[in-house]
């Protein structure tokens, strides 16, 4: 029986993120906020025996990660590897818009108003869907594409791993909210993941578990 550790960090806050705006697969640096969120998570994660480290291809994920690995007992910041498909939805026209006027614009016609109250009431499968749908160049990603990059990137992490390994990933919101929500529907997601945040999952012959979500504060395992 082969059991992996998965912990996923969500980038620390960037410019985009400060000013409220979309951040798919748009990228923007990290602020000194950011770089704080890195290194909190760092030093909450630094004597975690990592076997390998992987981030998402944009800068802001890389960058988090490395702080992370700058200190921690087992890898450096060279082991890190770049995995294309733990990168963000993509929201495609929506990129780089105010993220208030995007939510209601988005929402509203079916009476909801913020990203949040989305994902609670339509599901955040559904949710990606509908900004497939009304994205006039329909060039956002829907559940179907999302998941068509995203699940191959954990078959190569698992696939690579050793039984026992414990495995960094340094991605973002939407991703580590949808993984999330594939393997236990029973945790709120709505609750949006914070910059820096660690969620675990433990991964035994091919089952997903979920052991905890946006944990900022709380004991580590």
């Amino acid at each position: 029986m082969a059991t992996v550790e998965l912990y996923l960090v969500r980038h620390g806050q960037t410019y985009l993120n400060k000013y409220f705006r979309i951040q798919g697969w748009s990228d923007s640096p990290l602020t000194d906020k950011g770089i704080a969120d890195a290194d909190n998570a760092g030093a909450r994660l630094a004597k975690i025996p990592f076997a390998a480290a992987y981030a998402s291809d944009t800068n802001r994920a890389q960058t988090t990660a490395k702080h992370i690995l700058a200190a921690n007992q087992t890898l450096t910041p060279a082991a890190l590897q770049t995995e294309v498909g733990f990168r963000e939805e993509n929201f495609g026209y929506y990129e780089g818009l105010d993220s208030g006027f995007t939510w209601h614009a988005v929402g509203s016609p079916v009476g909801l108003n913020s990203f949040n109250a989305m994902i609670r009431e339509l599901t955040i499968e559904k949710t990606k869907d509908m900004f497939k749908a009304q994205d006039p160049y329909h060039d956002a990603e829907n559940n179907e594409e999302f998941w068509a990059r995203v699940q191959p990137a954990l078959d190569r992490v698992m696939a690579a791993a050793s039984d026992g390994d414990k495995v960094l990933i340094a991605s973002h919101s939407t991703t580590i909210r949808s993984i999330v929500s594939k393997f236990n529907k029973k945790i709120d997601i709505s609750v949006p993941v914070e910059n820096g945040s660690i969620t675990k999952l433990t991964v035994t012959d091919g089952r997903y578990r979920v052991d905890y979500y946006n944990n900022t504060t709380g004991k580590l395992n």
